[in-house]
């Protein structure tokens, strides 16, 4: 059975970069391309990054020179860290291989 777990989330403190991180099980995913999404309150589900199993990346442009996608085959886990705080980057992030969601975890930046 696929799953993805995702863990790290929590509140974002000034100066200190916080990264999720997104365990897969089930199967072997190192060859497929894996994904964050987040959904703040009141809003779609967006993408925010993906990394190919080349170790390409795509950023969506608000985040782009302030987040970091990055992957350890070996342990099927994808990571994002997070090196900027702002409001809007509080919502539900959540991982995505091949249409396997997780369950997400909350981030929250105060004002």
């Amino acid at each position: 059975q696929v799953q993805l777990v995702e863990s790290g989330g929590g509140l974002v403190q000034p100066g200190r970069p916080l990264t999720l991180s997104c365990s897969a099980s089930g199967r072997d995913f190192s060859r497929n391309a894996m994904e964050w999404y987040r959904q703040a309150p009141g809003r779609q589900r967006e993408l925010v990054a993906q990394i190919f199993s080349s170790g390409s990346d795509y950023y969506t442009d608000s985040v782009k020179g302030r987040f970091t996608i990055s992957r350890d085959n070996a342990k099927n886990t994808v990571y994002l860290q997070m090196n900027s705080r702002k409001p809007q980057y509080t919502a539900v992030y959540y991982c995505n291989e091949m249409g396997y969601w997780g369950q997400g975890t909350q981030v929250t930046v105060s004002t």
